[in-house]
């Protein structure tokens, strides 16, 4: 079962877990490699990185005896299908905005 967006919108909503996902854009880390980057335990590493996978938005391999997490795009995309519907509001008022003040000349 897909995750909900209630769920992903979760996950990103604390500026750690946002943090992670920038880190893991540049591609796959490991629990420790992610921990260098923060003054935290990989303990409170790991809790983070499990809330960004039930939000759909990190995938973990096994590789050997490391754990590799990396960002899962595709999990982005019902968040921004969500946010996506909210731009007819916002073309709207830039519409608006650019008739205002091309009327003015």
């Amino acid at each position: 079962m897909p995750p909900n967006i209630q769920t992903g919108f979760r996950a990103l909503a604390d500026p750690t877990r946002r943090d992670i996902l920038h880190l893991l854009a540049g591609g796959e880390q490991t629990i420790a490699g992610l921990t260098t980057h923060f003054d935290m335990t990989r303990a409170a590493v790991k809790k983070h990185l499990n809330v960004l996978s039930d939000g759909g938005l990190v995938t973990t391999r096994t590789q050997g005896r490391e754990r590799l997490n990396a960002l899962d795009p595709n999990g982005l995309e019902p968040l921004r299908d969500w946010i996506g519907f909210f731009e007819q509001f916002w073309d709207e008022k830039l519409s608006n905005l650019k008739s205002a003040i091309e009327s003015k000349d």
